[in-house]
């Protein structure tokens, strides 16, 4: 029974990615944000669907680059927060983020999306360790990266910018961080568009909701219209 469950999710999975791959290279019209979003409320109990600008930050890579949220402008970005001495829920979200990575990076949407990992324990994780946890949880450094906090930073700007992404922290006695297990995804123009809660969701819906991010043609929020439509319309 257990076999058959898993060849039968990892069918759908496999049906799910071919659909994918086959709508881009035949051009084939993608589902509308909006009825991705219908479906995945209906069928990914871990789904929550938001809509509003993301968190700024600025923060450092491995090899000492500062990158900003803006600086992924025109990207869909994929974001997580790990410390990595973490020894259970962490590890397997960052191979969660990993199997994830595998299915977009097996399409044409490889360019369009940037996988972000973020450190809340900074002053352990230094930049050799960042280097070293990627490719330890199968994340691949074309399109990952594990930011940190700047050398003029406070040790607590990233737990900062977890709890403005809605998490909450306890301190534990023997030095653990108790905190949400949330992969974030954030749209080309910077808005946040969903989360996906925990480890138990299907990785193919995430997809499902990154392809939709990556073919949906919207006007920018608080853009006014313009040209003689928008005057048409303002008559009525």
């Amino acid at each position: 029974m257990l076999v058959s469950s898993i060849l039968s999710t990892c069918l759908r999975t496999l049906i799910a990615l071919t659909a994918l791959i086959v709508g881009f290279a035949n051009g084939v019209q993608a589902h509308s944000l909006d009825e991705v979003n219908a479906m995945l409320k209906g069928d990914e109990r871990y789904f929550q669907p938001i809509d509003k600008s993301a968190p700024a930050f600025t923060l450092r890579t491995a090899d000492g680059r500062i990158m900003r949220l803006a600086d992924l402008s025109g990207k869909i970005v994929v974001l997580h927060f790990v410390y990595t001495s973490c020894p259970d829920v962490c590890p397997l979200h960052a191979e969660k983020i990993a199997e994830i990575q595998a299915m977009v990076n097996g399409t044409p949407m490889k360019d369009q999306v940037s996988f972000i990992t973020i450190t809340t324990d900074p002053t352990e994780d230094t930049p050799e360790v960042l280097r070293n946890y990627g490719p330890a949880h199968g994340l691949d450094p074309v399109n990952w990266l594990f930011l940190t906090t700047t050398q003029d930073q406070p040790e607590d700007t990233t737990r900062k910018l977890a709890e403005a992404f809605g998490h909450k922290f306890a301190l534990t006695d023997d030095g653990y961080q108790m905190h949400g297990t949330v992969t974030h995804v954030i749209d080309k123009q910077g808005r946040w568009r969903g989360n996906f809660h925990g480890l138990n969701f299907t990785p193919v819906n995430l997809v499902t909701f990154v392809n939709a991010l990556t073919n949906n043609i919207e006007r920018p929020h608080h853009e006014p219209e313009t040209g003689w439509w928008a005057t048409i319309k303002g008559m009525f």
